[in-house]
């Protein structure tokens, strides 16, 4: 739409994108506002002729298959905001805290000590799929009120995974933002309950999908109606055995590239050895992403999961320091 655009017009807009049997999503930047028609083209006809109503600049194809998580559709890039998270534009958000949520007192000191670094948002799990049946599966709803517990004690945001559609409604009503993991990137009925949440989405690519895939897995979550989804780069499967998996971290601009999305890198999952989250946590400033997710345990060595890649919070200070200090360098702030 026109920069000028009124109300009526953009209204008058949305009714004839309906009419042509497409299904319209209005996006609002601070520059202008644009109306995704989504649906097949082949049966709402030319819709160039639209070009003729009051208050449209232009009607222009969307060539990507993800409509609506394409730069084409958006070109300013989002800003997701959740409680004391925000990611996106000249602000890194820094998510650190546990692989799991043990207890009151690990969730609530962990969180008080990545407060103080500098962290912007509580990562913990409280439901954790897991490859072993026989693995720490986490406190599910008990845990979800160690984590409300901490947030009430710092102020954070709560960062935490959902596992099945089910579940979106109960953990919504304990975090600012749901974390989809690796495992269910392709589960289409968790991105579809999560598309209908209000929540913040922290979308995970699997270890074997394509850009591509994420940014379809992505399309699903906005085509629901919410706008607000981050992408998360926490590694690959390839060939090497030298890391948990391989890092790309190519991801970030190739994504930036691409999407209007906010992107967030993982180098605990990425690499899976604490010595190397540090490095990989400061590359990934360096290469212009939106968001960091640590892994952070007052007692790593006595994590009951994911210890071998889990900083204690003395190092999780001083990687915050450096990150501060590469931030400054390519003129974002941490």
């Amino acid at each position: 739409m026109k920069r000028n655009a009124t109300e009526a017009e953009i209204e008058h807009m949305i009714a004839e994108v309906e009419n042509a049997g497409l299904k319209p999503t209005l996006l609002r930047g601070t520059e202008r506002t644009v109306i995704a028609a989504i649906g097949d083209e082949r049966k709402s006809g030319d819709l160039r002729k639209l070009e003729s109503a009051p208050g449209v600049d232009n009607v222009m194809p969307v060539l990507a298959p993800y409509k609506l998580a394409s730069i084409e559709t958006q070109p300013e890039r989002s800003v997701i905001k959740a409680g004391s998270l925000s990611v996106g534009g000249t602000h890194i958000g820094m998510i650190a805290g546990p692989c799991s949520v043990e207890n009151e007192e690990q969730i609530v000191a962990t969180a008080r000590a990545v407060k103080a670094a500098g962290a912007t948002a509580l990562r913990g799990g409280a439901y954790k799929p897991r490859t072993s049946p026989y693995a720490f599966q986490g406190l599910k709803e008990e845990g979800l009120k160690m984590l409300a517990t901490a947030r009430q004690e710092t102020g954070l945001a709560v960062v935490t995974e959902v596992v099945s559609p089910e579940d979106v409604e109960l953990v919504s009503e304990y975090a600012e933002v749901l974390q989809i993991g690796a495992r269910n990137m392709q589960n289409y009925r968790l991105l579809e309950a999560c598309g209908r949440s209000h929540r913040a989405v922290l979308l995970k690519r699997g270890p074997s999908a394509t850009i591509d895939e994420l940014l379809l897995a992505a399309e699903y979550i906005l085509d629901g109606g919410n706008p607000n989804v981050m992408l998360c780069e926490r590694g690959i499967r390839t060939y090497e055995a030298h890391t948990r998996f391989t890092l790309p971290l190519a991801t970030v601009p190739y994504l930036q590239a691409k999407t209007h999305l906010p992107v967030v890198i993982d180098p605990s999952h990425g690499t899976g050895h604490t010595a190397l989250v540090p490095a990989m946590a400061k590359a990934a400033v360096a290469a212009g992403a939106d968001g960091i997710i640590v892994e952070v345990h007052p007692e790593p060595e006595h994590a009951m999961s994911d210890g071998y890649q889990t900083l204690d919070c003395t190092a999780f200070a001083k990687m915050m320091a450096e990150c501060r200090r590469v931030a400054e360098a390519v003129d974002r702030t941490l």
